[in-house]
């Protein structure tokens, strides 16, 4: 007999040191259709689910990397980014919004989804079941791609094979293309920088002309001529000068034996005693000399004094001298055959002085126009290294090129092409009952360890006795209608049919047509 007393237990349970096979027996006949019903709902829909979900078939094409078939050593390859790299840039010139348009326009791609969306999002869903993966070998430690593999999913096996074919094709089309446009971009811009570099080492030619004219004489291998011509012009300087002391020697000489004569032929004069003045002024310097530092004031007036007389005993012959020589025509011609002999040298000393600063100059610029032309040596050398190595480079990319045009570089190649599959790839029907019956299982223990959580009465005598102190005099059974209690299992029965029913007919609805779920249960994804 079931009574509602508050249980002392909080969770619902007695305490008990296992689990009792009885109790549990006991809870199961007690709790068998709610777990019935609630691993029968789980399993309703699952089947439901799996049943429902439309076929999805994947197709895939392999693609193998060939590499040239000349030698690196003979031709160096222009087209030199990495295969990798060059894969996933030929994959996004192929899943672009243009070529994929154009392919679902032309395959009728997607006719549930034409008109219904933006072609934007028929775009998308389509880059969504391409894939793209590629497989390569560890060389060195070096991951090299030597395959790749492309795939496409649909639910037409024939046009899912049709769409992976033409994707293959598209990438095989695409590298060929790309690496012949590469290598002539290469070779036209090589030769660019050989046009280039040619004009550079011309204008280098030219500087070097234009520095050698512009510079002549003071360039390094004229130093030992300009050393020469500089000893021969030093050399005529000196010559000079020895001429020039002579002339001017033999013009003193002349003026004195003039101003000579003329005090011996009684001309008024006062150089007699201005001589005598400068004898005694010259003895008395000197004795002050013996005495006093050069700065003594007494030395310094006397050093003036002997300047001064001298200067007016210079001057006093040369009047006396000139006024000889105008009363003499011999000696006035003697006179100025030296003063022409004398202009004559003074003019070229001059030139040669002209001329041994001009080639002191060039002898002193030797070092500059060294270090000058050794630069404009060394820019020349590196534009004629940097030439011959352009020239090089041109001529393996045009050679290069040549191989890219018919086809004997490295190129892709279909290996396996795609057939329609026999079996689609999604979904895992078997495996998805498979889980649902795990989780109808799952769901029964938990319908019924939550039912026994919440129940708070009591189902045995044992148990009431452990819940209060006072004595069960009697239990009285359950009295029970049988009538009543058939039609509440029909209607229970019937309400849990209809339930069911409800659950699986929204499941199917839920998962018909749906890819997303379908993609999900896909073994390796789709």
């Amino acid at each position: 007999m079931a009574h509602d007393y508050p249980s002392p237990y909080p969770y619902g349970e007695p305490p008990s040191g296992g689990l009792d096979p009885e109790a549990a027996l006991e809870v199961w006949h007690r709790r068998k259709w709610l777990a019935l019903l609630a691993a029968g709902a789980v399993l309703a829909c699952v089947v439901s689910v799996a049943l429902s979900l439309p076929d999805l078939y994947r197709a895939s094409v392999k693609v193998i990397v060939d590499h040239q078939d000349v030698s690196d050593a003979y031709v160096r390859p222009s087209v030199t980014s990495e295969l990798e790299t060059r894969i996933q840039s030929i994959h996004q010139q192929i899943t672009s919004r243009e070529r994929l348009g154009h392919l679902i326009e032309t395959l009728n791609l997607y006719p549930e989804m034409v008109g219904e969306v933006p072609p934007e999002v028929i775009v998308d869903r389509m880059r969504k079941d391409i894939q793209l993966e590629l497989q390569g070998v560890e060389t060195s430690g070096r991951h090299s791609t030597i395959a790749f593999t492309v795939s496409y999913s649909g639910r037409d096996p024939a046009v899912t094979a049709d769409v992976a074919n033409r994707l293959a094709s598209y990438y095989v089309a695409a590298n060929a293309e790309s690496r012949v446009r590469q290598a002539a971009r290469t070779a036209e811009f090589l030769a660019q920088q050989v046009n280039d570099i040619r004009n550079q080492l011309e204008q280098q030619e030219r500087r070097t002309t234009e520095y050698v004219r512009r510079f002549n004489g003071e360039l390094p291998q004229q130093l030992e001529v300009n050393m020469s011509a500089l000893s021969r012009l030093t050399s005529r300087l000196q010559l000079n000068t020895e001429y020039q002391l002579r002339v001017a020697e033999r013009r003193e000489r002349l003026e004195k034996e003039l101003a000579d004569e003329s005090l011996a032929a009684g001309v008024v004069s006062d150089l007699s005693i201005d001589e005598a003045q400068l004898t005694k002024l010259k003895q008395e310097l000197s004795a002050m000399r013996g005495k006093f530092s050069e700065r003594y004031p007494d030395v310094v007036r006397l050093k003036n004094e002997i300047a001064t007389l001298e200067a007016h005993i210079a001057a006093t012959r040369s009047n006396t001298a000139r006024r000889a020589r105008a009363s003499d025509p011999e000696a006035a011609a003697r006179f100025a055959a030296l003063d022409a002999e004398l202009r004559n040298l003074e003019q070229e000393e001059a030139t040669l002085r002209r001329q041994i600063a001009a080639y002191e100059a060039r002898v002193a610029a030797v070092p500059a126009r060294e270090r000058e032309i050794e630069q404009i040596a060394r820019g020349r050398e590196a534009a004629a290294e940097r030439y011959a190595a352009l020239m090089k480079q041109y001529q393996d990319a045009r050679v290069a090129a040549s191989l890219e045009k018919g086809g004997e570089g490295s190129e892709f190649r279909i290996l396996d092409s795609a057939v329609p599959p026999r079996f689609p790839a999604a979904p895992q029907r078997l495996l998805l009952i498979l889980l649902g019956c795990a989780a109808a299982i799952g769901f029964a223990l938990a319908a019924i360890v939550i039912a026994e959580k919440l129940d708070n009465t009591f189902h045995s005598p044992d148990e009431l006795r452990q819940a209060v102190d006072a004595p069960i005099l009697a239990t009285i059974p359950l009295v029970t209608s049988s009538v009543r209690t058939k039609v509440r299992q029909v209607v229970v029965a019937g309400a849990a049919i209809a339930g069911l029913a409800i659950l699986a007919a929204g499941s199917w609805y839920f998962a018909a047509g749906n890819e997303a779920i379908t993609r999900l249960t896909a073994r390796g994804g789709l």
